[in-house]
């Protein structure tokens, strides 16, 4: 907080809106992911920087308080906008009139007057760029995965509204500045978008490295129930068919056909604790796939875990693997590099930006079985190799991927802005009051 003479400026008052993505979802479960993280961890670091922060998202559940208090310096509000139950976030759209206008309405009600507005998805995004014009201050976009690219990978499968990519484009326009989580998204938004080359800032993503944090193989195995030997590869994430761990079962198939190494598949995620393949149908999918590969022995289902326990699920494996054929930016290789474990990632999105190809793991082509086995036998037959790159990859994090460093960059953004639109509503008065 700023002061002068014996007077403290009050804190920078930045309003959060992510529609869909609150800090109070669980992680790892329908429509809740990377975004809640984004929203959670850098609000937090800019509280800890000295800003106030509202997050306004949608009462999506009966319980829930109208404000709640978060974390020191962030607050969430609950906006009362449409039913209070989950609603898929494809389905939000037509509820961002009434979304804006309850915004408005708390924060006049609460006396608020806020001095940067950030959006988060697209959704979002038409609230902050309409409202930012009307209150005359800066705008601040992240779009956490463009409509172009999803619609070009999921084709049918795309859910979006049909004025989704309309809209973006207007949004790109409107707004002061749109952050991008790696260059490939800056990519998109310059050449798919055409945004201003000067409007798009690349901050990157990134991973809690206190919560997610090396554990020797044996006590990460001992602490959640399984045996010390043997070789254990990994997926941790959301259990869809874009994320396509089918893509890996495929690939374990292949790898137990030429080797009798002591090998096991450990899947980590779905919509309940325990695995339910009729509330998570991909869990099924899966477990058809690998008993007509004739792998179902090796595979272990363990449901979805909260994210302070995830790091023993990353430690207790020899490698990980995240193969989706689209991802827009991708936390799950930051996570279990962080927890010092080689990562097997497809060459998509962001995964490229944050595995360092043959230092800190491998990247493969999507879709392709046989090269992901290669990829496998390469690591699992040389202890020596994986243990280099786990050591390279917790570096790599410490080194470019914090989210403080993120929420100092953010807070470095946020201050040039807010100086530039004070300086120009300074020189417009000035003027104005030299021509009265």
């Amino acid at each position: 907080m700023a002061v002068i003479g014996n007077q403290p400026l009050r804190p920078l008052r930045i309003a959060w809106v992510s529609e869909h993505a609150s800090p109070l979802a669980l992680l790892g479960s329908q429509d809740a992911g990377g975004q809640n993280v984004y929203v959670d961890e850098v609000s937090r670091g800019l509280a800890q920087l000295g800003y106030a922060v509202d997050i306004f998202t949608r009462r999506d559940h009966a319980d829930l308080s109208e404000v709640v208090a978060w974390s020191p310096g962030v607050r969430i509000i609950n906006l009362p906008v449409g039913p209070a139950q989950f609603v898929p976030k494809d389905q939000l759209w037509p509820l961002m009139p009434s979304f804006r206008t309850e915004l408005e309405a708390w924060s006049k009600r609460a006396g608020l007057r806020y001095d940067l507005l950030h959006g988060n998805f697209w959704m979002s995004g038409a609230v902050v760029a309409e409202l930012g014009a009307q209150l005359a201050i800066p705008v601040v976009q992240i779009f956490h995965a463009m409509g172009k690219t999803k619609q070009q990978h999921q084709g049918a499968a795309d859910g979006s509204p049909a004025d989704r990519i309309a809209t973006e484009t207007e949004i790109i326009k409107r707004v002061t500045r749109v952050i991008a989580q790696c260059p490939a998204e800056a990519a998109e938004l310059i050449d798919d978008y055409g945004a201003d080359p000067h409007k798009v800032v690349t901050i990157p993503s990134a991973v809690n490295i206190e919560r997610f944090h090396p554990l020797p193989h044996e006590l990460a195995r001992q602490s959640i129930g399984l045996p010390p030997d043997g070789l254990i590869v990994a997926y941790v994430g959301r259990m869809m068919p874009r994320k396509d761990v089918r893509n890996l079962v495929h690939a374990m198939a292949l790898v137990l056909r030429q080797t009798d190494l002591p090998l096991r598949l450990l899947l980590v995620g779905g919509e309940t604790d325990q695995p339910d393949p009729l509330l998570t149908p991909e869990i099924g999918v899966l477990q058809s796939l690998a008993q007509e590969l004739g792998i179902s022995d090796h595979l272990i289902f363990t449901g979805k875990r909260q994210p302070d326990v995830l790091h023993r699920y990353y430690a207790a494996a020899d490698i990980i693997v995240t193969t989706p054929w689209y991802e827009p930016f991708g936390l799950t290789p930051l996570e279990a590099m962080a927890c010092g474990r080689p990562v097997i990632g497809s060459a998509v999105g962001g995964i490229p930006f944050t595995i360092n190809d043959g230092v800190t793991g491998l990247l493969v082509p999507p879709r392709d079985p046989p090269v992901l086995a290669a990829a496998l036998l390469d690591l699992l037959q040389n202890g020596a190799r994986r243990l280099g790159m786990g050591l390279a990859a917790r570096n790599r994090v410490e080194q470019l991927f914090t989210w403080r460093t993120v929420a100092e960059r953010t807070s470095a953004l946020y201050r040039q802005l807010i100086n530039e639109q004070a300086a120009a509503s300074h020189g417009s008065g000035a003027k104005a009051c030299g021509s009265s």
